[in-house]
């Protein structure tokens, strides 16, 4: 539940200018998850969310994009645990997921900076990666191998 929730909140804030956590709480209770304030501000904490300057003028909700932001434990955890198979072919990969959870595993791939990766296109279950070169695939591979392996608090 709480995977998909956050799911939803990147899908809502990616989607809507989102300048507080009632605003958020009510567009989350319209998509049929019903949070208090603490949840929210929870959430907003693990996701790392950040206020950045809309075009309109106003502050809103975003996804953090620094680059110098480690990968997460809390990223690290959602991909371990939403991910089912992980496949490639030439330049792609194409990761399963648990259904309703691929933004969220998208968005610890895109995250973690991994050299090499252009890109991520996620469904409901399934994650497009697209890859600089198909040379690359295997260590990119290799990096998935080992944080689904990798120990988190």
């Amino acid at each position: 539940m709480r995977y998909s929730r956050q799911n939803k909140i990147i899908e809502i804030i990616n989607n809507n200018e989102v300048d507080t956590q009632e605003k958020l709480a009510s567009l989350l209770k319209e998509e049929g998850f019903e949070v208090t304030q603490a949840t929210i501000s929870r959430d907003i904490k693990e996701l790392q969310l950040v206020k950045t300057l809309s075009s309109s003028g106003k502050y809103k909700y975003a996804v953090n994009t620094s680059s110098d932001l480690p990968l997460t434990d809390r990223f690290v955890k959602i991909f371990r645990q939403t991910v089912v198979s992980i496949d490639s072919a030439e330049n792609l990969i194409i990761v399963k997921t648990l259904s309703g959870c691929a933004n969220a595993a998208g968005e610890a791939i895109d995250t973690s900076r991994m050299a090499h990766i252009k890109g991520s296109i996620a469904g409901d279950n399934t994650l497009l990666i697209i890859v600089d070169e198909k040379g690359n695939v295997p260590a990119i591979l290799s990096e998935f191998s080992s944080l689904m392996k990798k120990s988190v608090k």
